[in-house]
């Protein structure tokens, strides 16, 4: 994983109290089911659903670290490490493909009536795992560009969120299912965009570009999860 260069102290706090929000929001979500699993008495997990929580950990962590690097200048310690987030990464794409598979298999079972874990599989395959692989394709490919670069990083890490947002003890958040879910995550995503956008007063085009491929892809999934062409190949996934 690369970060770039931020070029100021102050970008590099915008940056590091980014990365430390995002892993307490992942932190508070899923302490009830896996981080603090042990003090909740919460069910076990398959071995599936541990590799998928520990990789994800490891990248909100590497993300974290990196900024940290690009801040001390240990730019030579950031780029080799950006090889383990190549392969991170990747780890991330499949396994977070297999455990949403298989959690919206579970959840049918659990709940046939409900059309829920169907449409919040569209959510987590086409809005999460999909836009992530092409926002970290394309920040590697311009890892020579780091004002592109980071950019791109902390879109593909806002791409994340949801997991973790569905998971927190708000009752809003519990009963509003998916379009809540992508009205939080629209908003990050501006509220990301236009802090950066004021801060060097314009807009980057990687924000503009990546955070339209956001929103895009937050408003496809609104249009597809409930339809029954969605629901008849979703079905057929899970099979």
């Amino acid at each position: 994983m690369h970060v770039g260069s931020t070029g100021s102290s102050r970008a590099d706090r915008f940056y590091t109290w980014f990365g430390v929000s995002f892993a307490l929001v992942v932190f508070t979500g899923f302490a009830r089911t896996y981080y603090l699993k042990l003090v909740f008495g919460t069910p076990a997990l398959p071995l599936l659903l541990h590799l998928h929580g520990l990789v994800m950990t490891f990248w909100v962590t590497l993300f974290v670290v990196q900024v940290r690097l690009v801040a001390s200048h240990r730019t030579d310690l950031h780029r080799a490490l950006g090889v383990v987030g190549a392969f991170l990464a990747a780890l991330v794409v499949s396994l977070a493909t297999v455990a949403s598979i298989g959690m919206a298999r579970r959840d049918t079972i659990a709940h046939p009536h409900s059309e829920y874990p169907l449409a919040l599989l569209a959510l987590q395959l086409i809005g999460l795992v999909l836009v992530f692989a092409i926002l970290i394709s394309v920040a590697l490919y311009l890892r020579r560009r780091p004002d592109y670069h980071k950019r791109l990083m902390v879109l593909a890490l806002l791409r994340l969120l949801p997991p973790a947002t569905t998971r927190l003890p708000v009752a809003f958040i519990q009963r509003g299912g998916v379009p809540i879910l992508i009205g939080i995550d629209v908003v990050s995503v501006l509220v990301v965009v236009i802090i950066d956008s004021i801060k060097h007063r314009r807009l980057h085009p990687a924000f503009g570009w990546g955070g339209l491929l956001l929103v895009a892809s937050d408003l496809l999934v609104v249009l597809l999860s409930g339809t029954s062409a969605w629901l008849r190949f979703a079905r057929w996934l899970i099979a």
